[in-house]
């Protein structure tokens, strides 16, 4: 079995202080480290290179010329295109004052000058690290994104373990947002994700990996034989639950009224089911996670094609 071999890009790191010698030894160390650095020697030509092409992470030093390192903080926080951007704030002085205001102002860290660089690698990497583990993370579900999914496939093929991709989804979702709007819709996904996370806890071993894609789509990564037991718990639980969340009439009725965005006419929309596309790695030489995911949402779409909540495998066999 072949496994992912692209290298991640090096990631970016923009070191803006006044102080020459100081950028030229910050850029060589962090070089050394692996990383991509540019530089900039104050706080307007700062912002103009992260509007040209946004770094991972600013080293910023607090007290510069034009503009200082707390309004090149507050003008990042401020734009929502940099708002989530990694700042470490340099400061000449220890004074507890100066932290605090280097903080406020919206700074993830800050390092006293004079500071060794294996204390400023070590900040960068964590720095990094939390950032990376955040924007990983869906922010209504709290499960991890797609970053992470592929990553956990990733290892899994490298394992040759055998194992499943369950690429999970709503039907007649849309229908929901339409006629509730978006936050009765996110009621929907959040209680998808509470079941499915209850049925992959009580699958026991070995441990079953629970991802949020986005929307109305997740992903369970698992073992072949966890696979039913997973399904046929949360769909069952969520499609109970689910009812309460339509309006007493809608849930009477049994379905859904629409009007069609084309001839502004009404449609019938059944009440919420589950489709669950599955790849097996049993089945198939897999040499990127991708290529599972693919095959799992090709199965998704089968599964829709039935009626009610379904669960379609992939069957084809290119395995030897």
């Amino acid at each position: 079995m072949t496994t992912p071999t692209d290298t991640p890009p090096p990631q970016r790191i923009l070191v803006v202080d006044d102080d020459h010698d100081i950028v030229r030894f910050v850029a060589m160390n962090l070089g050394m480290e692996g990383y991509e650095v540019s530089v900039a020697h104050d706080g307007e030509e700062a912002l103009e290179m992260i509007a040209a092409a946004k770094p991972d992470l600013v080293v910023l030093d607090l007290m510069m010329p034009k503009l200082d390192g707390v309004e090149v903080t507050r003008r990042l926080r401020a734009d929502p295109m940099t708002s989530a951007l990694p700042v470490i704030m340099l400061t000449a002085k220890g004074l507890t004052v100066d932290k605090v205001v280097g903080l406020t102002s919206g700074a993830d860290d800050y390092i006293v000058k004079p500071f060794d660089n294996s204390e400023l690698v070590a900040r960068i990497q964590s720095t990094l690290r939390r950032n990376q583990e955040f924007r990983e993370v869906s922010p209504l579900t709290g499960l991890p994104g797609n970053v992470r999914i592929q990553r956990e496939i990733s290892d899994r093929l490298r394992s040759g373990v055998d194992f499943a991709v369950c690429h999970v989804d709503i039907d007649g979702f849309k229908a929901v947002n339409d006629a509730y709007g978006f936050a009765r819709g996110d009621e929907f996904i959040a209680t998808l994700a509470r079941k499915l996370h209850r049925a992959v806890v009580t699958a026991g071993l070995p441990p079953v990996f629970l991802g949020h894609v986005g929307g109305d789509d997740f992903v369970v990564v698992c073992a072949p034989d966890q696979v039913r037991v997973i399904a046929e718990r949360s769909v069952s639980e969520f499609e109970a639950e689910a009812e309460a969340l339509y309006d007493p009439d809608d849930r009477a009725r049994g379905y859904l009224q629409v009007k069609s965005r084309r001839s502004n006419e009404l449609t019938d929309i059944g009440l919420v089911t589950v489709s669950i596309g599955v790849a097996l790695s049993a089945q198939r030489e897999y040499h990127d996670p991708r290529e599972v995911i693919a095959v799992a949402n090709e199965m998704k779409a089968v599964a829709k094609n039935q009626p009610g909540s379904f669960v379609a495998y992939d069957r084809r066999r290119t395995k030897n």
